[in-house]
């Protein structure tokens, strides 16, 4: 797994954290979307991007961090991360 090409340093700001799994939503008309912070899968609300994943925060805000449910899955054990309530 250390050869993964999706990690990329990540440890230094997602080790231990707690994770919120939630329903993406729009912040602007001109911030419409995230990236998974491992494999780039794009969130928005547009047809064929992912529409829930695991952020970083409760609620959907410009600063959270995003994960997959693959990446999620992936790396869960490795970053140690928590689980919150869902919305």
């Amino acid at each position: 797994m250390e050869d993964d090409w999706r990690l990329t340093n990540q440890e230094l700001y997602l080790t231990g954290k707690t994770l919120y799994f939630i329903k993406y939503r729009n912040f602007s008309e001109e911030w419409d979307h995230k990236h998974c912070e491992f494999c780039w899968e794009k969130f928005s609300e547009y047809d064929g991007d992912l529409h829930e994943g695991y952020c970083t925060q409760p609620e959907n805000t410009p600063g959270a961090y995003w994960i997959c449910p693959e990446c999620y899955n992936d790396f869960k054990e490795k970053f140690k991360w928590k689980l919150g309530p869902s919305n």
